[in-house]
């Protein structure tokens, strides 16, 4: 690695308290600009701040450029967008849980933000050149150089020409600080390492991967965009203990998926904004190099928009040679909005899919307050038990134990949800629907779902 990409040593600083908004980046971005939008922040009363509007990718059906911008705050704030190039009739904020308003005066809309906020801003309905803005929350542990435990990537282009892979490796015990302004273009590789953290408000872009996890345990990813990787944003292989936090991604290749995680436990997703043109989320047994199951893995306060495939997807590869089965068990998916899901594939879709093969078992697992505004075509509900010659050497075993719970659905034109066994011996069974409404309709039957005899103690609350 280039000597500029560690320099001497300076411990973390702490964050002022007066430090309420923080505008970034300083000086030149290094990254393509786009000017469908003009866009400024500032705290309320106080004086507006320019941002800097980023182009990036969306939707691998057809490419399509979008706009980005981002900020810290700790305090409410007020936005403004304009609206560059032509009229419009209307703007909406999305996620529309969230209960934002726009008020427009000319060719301007205005908001405010009470509290850190990843939000998709759409004219007439226009979403793939909207704008995606991300409010985040106050770093709390900052550099600014480097030092044998810290490597520090300052504002401006780093790209490591002189490694293999265009990829970096980080040791154990290290913290990787991507400072505001930072773009570096390389996968950022943790492998057989422990107590890792990668931090800050810089950006990965174009890289081979994001950011790769394998058979490695305490790692920490937070803050941190991922702009159209060639593959996975965040992938686990055999990782524990790993925490991935206030991460936004954008991807528009076949197979970039959003974060996926094979044969892991005791991962915490928390606070992502994930639109891909793949799986958002994927958790997996054996593939690869991989084996043993997973299990102990948590999402909670997510943004998922799936341009291609799943929002959601469990349980595709497992170990077929493993007569007893590897088990993927005790997943919970708490407080969750998916913004959009459109997947012209039957065999793939499902805002929320456990579609299992290889003898694999899936059960505990919860789905809880999940509200879905938009499914362009695809499927609400894809449980299933498979063989899928593509990708499977058998049949799936069993799933069991699933629960949704809150579970909420605004469209129509969707695909029928799917729930079905494989045979006599490999089951769906225990699986319970409490308050899950289709426009405002409690669930209270299969009827409209795709179903079979294989299915057992279907419950309805």
């Amino acid at each position: 690695m280039k000597h500029t990409l560690l320099a001497c040593a300076l411990a973390a600083l702490p964050i002022a308290a007066a430090a309420t908004l923080n505008v970034y980046p300083k000086g030149r971005t290094n990254m393509p600009h786009n000017d469908d939008f003009t866009v400024k922040v500032r705290t309320i009363g106080g004086q507006w701040h320019d941002l800097f509007e980023y182009k990036v990718q969306v939707d691998m059906d057809r490419v399509q450029d979008a706009s980005m911008v981002q900020f810290d705050m700790d305090e409410p704030v007020e936005v403004m967008v304009k609206k560059n190039n032509g009229d419009f009739s209307r703007v909406e904020v999305r996620p529309r849980q969230r209960g934002i308003s726009a008020t427009r005066t000319g060719d301007v809309v205005t908001f405010r933000l009470d509290k850190p906020e990843y939000l998709s801003v759409e004219f007439d309905g226009d979403r793939l050149h909207n704008l995606h803005l991300f409010a985040n929350p106050v770093e709390t542990e900052t550099y600014t150089e480097g030092s044998k435990t810290v490597m520090y990537f300052g504002p401006g282009v780093h790209k490591p020409e002189d490694l293999p892979n265009n990829q970096i490796r980080i040791p154990s015990n290290t913290t990787v600080y991507l400072a505001p302004g930072a773009v570096v273009r390389a996968k950022l590789l943790v492998d057989h390492a422990e107590n890792v953290k990668i931090l800050g408000r810089g950006i990965l872009d174009h890289p081979i991967r994001g950011i790769e996890v394998t058979d490695s345990r305490n790692v920490t990813i937070d803050g941190v965009t991922v702009v159209n990787p060639d593959h996975y944003t965040v992938f686990g292989g055999g990782a524990q203990h790993v925490t991935v936090r206030n991460l936004k991604s954008f991807s528009t290749r076949g197979w970039s998926d959003g974060i996926d995680m094979m044969c892991c436990s005791h991962v915490d997703i928390e606070n992502v904004f994930m639109r891909n043109s793949d799986d958002c989320i994927a958790l997996y047994n054996h593939r690869w190099l991989w084996y043993g199951g997973s299990s102990d893995i948590s999402v909670s306060r997510a943004v998922l928009w799936a341009d291609i495939a799943h929002p959601i997807n469990i349980g595709g590869h497992g170990d077929p040679d493993n007569e007893q089965g590897e088990v993927i068990e005790s997943l919970k998916f708490k407080d969750i909005d998916i913004l959009e899901h459109d997947e012209d594939d039957p065999p793939y879709r499902g805002c929320m899919s456990i579609v299992i093969g290889d003898n694999n078992i899936a059960r505990n697992i919860t789905f809880e307050d999940v509200r879905v505004e938009n499914i362009q075509e695809g499927a609400l509900f894809h449980i299933d038990i498979i063989f899928n010659p593509k990708y499977n050497k058998t049949p799936g075993k069993s799933i069991s134990d699933i629960t949704f719970r809150n579970i909420s659905y605004t469209g129509y034109g969707e695909s029928p949800s799917i729930l079905m066994g494989y045979d006599e011996t490999r089951l769906v069974e225990n699986v319970t629907f409490d308050n899950v409404t289709i426009n405002g309709q409690r669930l209270t039957s299969l009827e409209g779902f795709d179903t079979n005899k294989f299915v057992k103690n279907i419950r309805f609350k």
